[in-house]
């Protein structure tokens, strides 16, 4: 697409200097006010009807060709603003994906830090209706204690993620 643009415009300045004019069958060329025949000034030579007609068409060619170039302009900004918006689409997509994964995360860690705040109640509950009941020995009770500080740990740990 864009070699296409590049290619029209090249054509359409390399015509804009001379026009070309088709008038009786034959090709005149025509530069600013002057009107050449294979190569030869013949603006002198025609009468004023015909260079006047000649004249009127090239300049109408030449305002065709200014149009043209006007709306390729007008294009390439519009494909250019096109282009800056979706850029701006997927960064505000992409903005949007970063703020959700880090709620999920936020969440995750509230989660486990829930659990964890649950085992260690649940722990320390089942520890102290142990105790009272006198169905821990010594040994038990150690290996208890051990277990509630490692909840308590993964409670710290849990906190400070967050």
């Amino acid at each position: 697409m864009k070699n296409y643009i590049i290619l029209l415009c090249l054509a359409f300045t390399l015509t804009s200097f001379a026009q070309e004019v088709k008038k009786d069958g034959k090709v005149y060329e025509v530069k600013k006010e002057k009107i050449f025949l294979n190569g030869e000034d013949v603006t002198e030579t025609l009468n004023l009807e015909e260079k006047e007609a000649i004249l009127k068409q090239a300049a109408t060619i030449s305002e065709k060709i200014k149009m043209q170039e006007k709306a390729e302009k007008e294009a390439k900004k519009l494909e250019k603003e096109a282009k800056k918006a979706e850029k701006a689409q997927k960064k505000a997509e992409k903005a949007q994906n970063k703020a959700e994964k880090e709620l999920k995360r936020k969440e995750k860690l509230q989660k486990k830090f829930e659990k964890a705040q649950s085992n260690l109640k649940k722990g320390q509950k089942k520890y102290e209706k142990l105790k009272r009941k006198g169905k821990l020995s010594p040994e038990d009770e150690r290996k208890w204690l051990e277990k509630l500080e490692k909840m308590t740990e993964k409670l710290e740990k849990a906190k400070r993620k967050m």
